[in-house]
């Protein structure tokens, strides 16, 4: 499974969103640092889920970090977030 399929997978059975994007930016970042050659280094997600009802902008991050999982984010070197109920 790539980490960007495992992203996916974590962060629908956390939240049961209405949408979600997972796209891996690695590329845009070729010669910067934490550059991984073939990719899954850099991601960009958008979700939107009822989970976020009444929780803060911080909230919403600590909860994708909590679903994603310290493993996971140790291979991540950048996490882009749009985040909304």
């Amino acid at each position: 499974m790539t980490r960007t399929e495992e992203i996916r997978q974590r962060l629908e059975e956390a939240f049961s969103p209405r949408e979600l994007e997972v796209i891996d930016d690695s590329e845009k970042h070729r010669g910067h640092a934490g550059y991984q050659e073939g990719g899954e280094s850099h991601f960009s997600v958008k979700l939107r889920t009822e989970t976020f009802d009444g929780m803060s902008r911080i909230a919403r991050h600590r909860a994708v970090h909590d679903a994603l999982g310290k493993d996971l984010i140790s291979k991540i070197h950048a996490l882009s977030l749009d985040l909304q109920s």
